[in-house]
């Protein structure tokens, strides 16, 4: 029961890495289909019923597939893995993040403004290099959290509806439109943003955790990334927001947080770690980080589903 799991994951993990994220000439994963259903329903039955559905329905259809795959470990294994690629977000960190450096390396800041407008909410008009740079690099530490670190653990302890149902609320929560506004505290997804946070209470801290054992791969510094973590984060104002940008801060040993635009306001967050201004190559060394966080996540998911399949064994006998 552990084994299939955790093989399932390291097989999803590569199909990730290898396929990578499609493009325009290949049909997209599955998840992207998520908040366009959610938003369609949300025209009948609004945001929170809407929300409720589909995370239900996809909690519901993980369940399914894996009461159909039966005892047939191959089938199950290959179920896990193909749930575990539909939803992780390893390979698009990793492409947008390098695009990211490129542009901001050859000078091309529209560019660059563009591609962060479509993963944070943010107003990215007036960023020079260092404040796109640092939210260039506090798009990959959150996203590592919640699109790599969460679903593997999900996947790992609850299997694939865990994996499914966590992916779909992160998703819901910060689709276009419905994210978080640190700056009014709002959503226009309260259930969305609730869960969303419950979802990856665990996970962000397990994501600062394993920044802060992987910064000397990239040649950064632990001690900086504990001590941002521990210091800076008390004062934020999301329960796992932060976590992961910290850590991620303190590694690099540059600072991230301060002074945020959104749409609705500024927000003066708190300034994250201790050292100098980001340029593109933090960039760089933020998705090569990126990459080794989530290979120790797939050491910790692997270890979590063995001691998982043990619980259930014990608990039959």
């Amino acid at each position: 029961m552990s084994a299939h799991r955790a093989v399932g994951l390291l097989l999803g993990v590569v199909a990730d890495g290898l396929i990578g994220e499609p493009r325009r000439a290949g049909p997209p994963r599955p998840v992207a289909a998520l908040p366009q259903a959610a938003d369609t329903l949300a025209r009948r039955i609004g945001t929170a019923g809407a929300t409720t559905v589909v995370t239900t329905g996809a909690v519901a259809a993980g369940m399914l597939v894996e009461r159909a795959a039966g005892r047939y470990r191959l089938v199950r294994t290959l179920v896990v893995a193909a749930g575990t690629w539909s939803v992780l977000g390893g390979a698009r960190i990793a492409a947008d993040g390098t695009e990211l450096a490129r542009d901001l390396e050859n000078g091309d800041f529209d560019t660059a403004r563009e591609r962060i407008s479509t993963a944070d909410p943010r107003c990215t008009e007036d960023l020079d290099l260092p404040g796109l740079s640092r939210a260039a690099i506090e798009v990959v530490a959150d996203q590592t959290s919640n699109a790599v670190v969460s679903p593997l653990i999900w996947g790992a302890v609850a299997g694939l509806p865990g994996m499914l149902g966590a992916r779909t609320v992160t998703v819901l929560g910060r689709r276009p439109g419905m994210e978080l506004d640190i700056a009014s505290a709002r959503s226009a997804d309260p259930v969305a943003r609730r869960l969303d946070e419950i979802a990856n209470l665990v996970p962000a801290r397990l994501t600062a955790t394993l920044t802060t054992a992987a910064a000397p791969v990239v040649g950064g510094s632990a001690p900086s990334a504990w001590q941002a973590w521990r210091r800076d984060t008390a004062a934020h104002p999301s329960p796992n927001a932060g976590r992961a940008e910290a850590a991620f801060a303190g590694a690099l040993e540059i600072r991230l947080g301060g002074r945020t635009v959104y749409p609705r306001g500024v927000a003066e967050l708190p300034v994250l770690g201790a050292g100098r201004n980001p340029d593109a190559g933090h960039v760089t060394r933020a998705v090569e980080l990126s990459r080794v966080v989530g290979l120790c996540a797939v050491g910790v998911s692997a270890v979590l589903a063995a001691l998982s399949g043990i619980g259930r064994r014990r608990r039959r006998q």
